[in-house]
């Protein structure tokens, strides 16, 4: 079985490596891979007894606990299907507990365990048709047709796909009309960004306007995502006049483009566009993600020039401390970011597949192995989801910027050690007093919620952390429901654990607890500015052109 990702971007990472250390170092000191032999015998011993008595009717605690990949009745009352499960599981436990005992360095660890879970994850038996019981009952229901349908849809993966298991079926979105929706103009562009200006949906509206500042690895409308599960139109819809920045998706001769111009022709310039247009003096800007990153570079970066103009700030699911990056920082180790350096060089940029995929590996159950289930062995279409659609419209990086964030943010963490410098000036994330709203999503796999708490004392402002419902984008995504909840504490708490001993959980959306946040600052209520002006005229219906990139 292939798996779907691109063995170029496997080998610069150093999986293979990594195991091969593993390896090695199991050999040398052969004890805990004796310790774990014997309990992997006496599981597998288990497994067939544990299956036909559970066949029988009784009950018995299997030695391995399932997961929901098994959770199929037949994986249970079948004794064959049983005993497969236990004994995968046993198998699983045993190769992780062995690469687990390995003395190796932590970032080949972290290599050898990722690369040892992706190895079990590709040989589970709900892979293979003849032991996924739920696949197979669906073949006999549908007289084969199910059968055909996944074929089908395996060659149209294998052709049109890279050979990945479709995720979503995109054909029924289109931009303008069911994602990047909301009604706006095209008001300033120039080579790197264009800017929006959406259009008011109030009588009156705050006297401060609002930027999005998204970040520059997907399209930007992940911000403006549908109707009613819009950020954007939530915004517009209480007062605010909101404008938001679109990056273009970056070319190979966009390669020499770097962190300091995102800097100066993205935020620092649609702050220029949007105090000439509207005639504010200050802007809050909300920012997502590496969006969120330079939203702090950028009030950082004014503030010490004097420039008052950032009024408050938003980081949604935002890392400015890399100390703990989570999972990715199996991607982001010296070495690692080294021959990424060198392979962008020759590219000029990273290409969109490859970010795609790196997050796809951090997630290969659900995203990858799940996706082969439900396309290819049961012949089921991928849905027809809006956020999935958005992740599949993902873009490319410039290699001169990516390379500057992945050596400077994630290896030296030169943001958070106040090292960083950018457009000629140092950053000091301390000349921020602005207030400052901190989400984070409890089971965000890129930005984990405890490095995000970090950012409430990296400011010199009042800060607030609001603890989110879902992950890193349906944490954002995250309109008024009833499975919505969010979690609120004292922002000066010295840890994130202890933060979260002393917050208080409530129903609902931090949408709605945003807003009565941020009409504080706001600024009373007047006639909406125009859209565009002289100096700014519109140039275009939103979404704009860049997006289509």
């Amino acid at each position: 079985m292939r798996l779907p990702v691109d063995p170029p971007d496997l080998d610069v990472v150093g999986f293979g490596d990594a195991l091969r250390r593993a390896l090695l170092a199991t050999l040398a000191h052969p004890a805990p891979t004796l310790s774990a032999s014997v309990r992997l015998a006496g599981d597998l011993a288990r497994a067939p007894v544990v299956a036909a008595t559970r066949w029988l009717g009784g009950d018995v605690e299997p030695p391995v606990a399932p997961d929901r990949r098994f959770a199929d009745p037949a994986w249970t009352s079948n004794p064959l299907f049983h005993a497969t499960r236990l004994g995968y599981a046993a198998a699983s436990r045993f190769a992780r507990d062995v690469v687990g005992a390995a003395a190796l360095e932590p970032d080949v660890a972290r290599k050898a365990a990722l690369a040892t879970d992706l190895l079990l994850d590709a040989a589970a038996p709900t892979n293979l048709l003849p032991l996924n019981p739920a696949a197979l009952r669906l073949a006999f229901d549908t007289g084969g047709a199910s059968l055909v349908r996944g074929a089908r849809n395996f060659v149209d993966d294998l052709v049109n796909n890279r050979g990945r298991p479709r995720q979503v079926d995109t054909s029924g979105f289109e931009l303008g009309r069911d994602l990047a929706a909301t009604p706006a103009k095209v008001v300033f562009r120039n080579e790197l960004m264009e800017l929006l200006q959406y259009e008011p949906q109030t009588e009156r509206v705050h006297a401060v306007p609002l930027l999005c500042s998204p970040p520059w690895i997907n399209k930007y409308y992940v911000m403006d995502l549908a109707p009613g599960r819009s950020f954007v139109e939530w915004a517009v819809r209480h007062g605010r006049t909101v404008f938001a920045i679109s990056y273009r998706n970056p070319s190979p001769g966009m390669a020499a483009t770097t962190m300091d111009d995102y800097l100066v022709h993205g935020p620092r310039t649609a702050v220029d566009v949007i105090t000439a247009i509207t005639g504010a003096d200050t802007v809050d800007i909300v920012g997502l993600c590496l969006g969120g990153a330079l939203t702090a570079i950028t009030a950082a970066h004014l503030a010490g020039a004097g420039d008052r103009r950032v009024g408050s700030l938003t980081l949604l699911n935002t890392m400015l401390d890399y100390t703990e990056p989570g999972p990715l920082a199996t991607f982001t180790d010296a070495r690692t970011v080294a021959k990424l350096e060198r392979r962008m060089a020759e590219r000029g940029t990273l290409p969109a597949s490859s970010m795609a995929a790196t997050f796809d590996l951090l997630r290969a159950n659900d995203l990858i192995f799940g996706y082969l289930v439900s396309g290819w062995l049961m012949g089921q279409d991928p849905p027809a989801f809006d956020i999935l659609a958005w992740n599949a419209d993902s873009t490319r990086m410039p290699a001169a910027m990516h390379a500057f964030y992945l050596r400077e943010f994630y290896v030296g963490n030169a943001l958070a050690a106040g090292t960083l410098r950018l457009a000629g000036a140092p950053v000091d994330l301390g000349a921020i007093t602005s207030p400052v709203y901190v989400v984070s999503a409890v089971n965000d796999h890129i930005v984990p919620w405890e490095s995000a708490y970090r950012s409430v004392g990296l400011v010199a402002g009042p800060a607030r952390f609001v603890l989110v419902s879902g992950g890193h984008i349906a944490g954002i995504v995250s309109p008024p429901g009833p499975k919505a909840w969010h979690m609120v504490g004292d922002g000066g708490a010295t840890s994130a654990q202890d933060w979260r001993e002393g917050a208080q959980r409530r129903p609902g959306t931090w949408w709605e607890d945003w807003v009565e946040w941020a009409r504080a600052g706001a600024g009373p209520l007047r006639e909406p500015p125009p859209t565009g002006s002289r100096r700014y005229p519109v140039l275009g219906e939103g979404p704009g052109r860049y997006v289509r990139g």
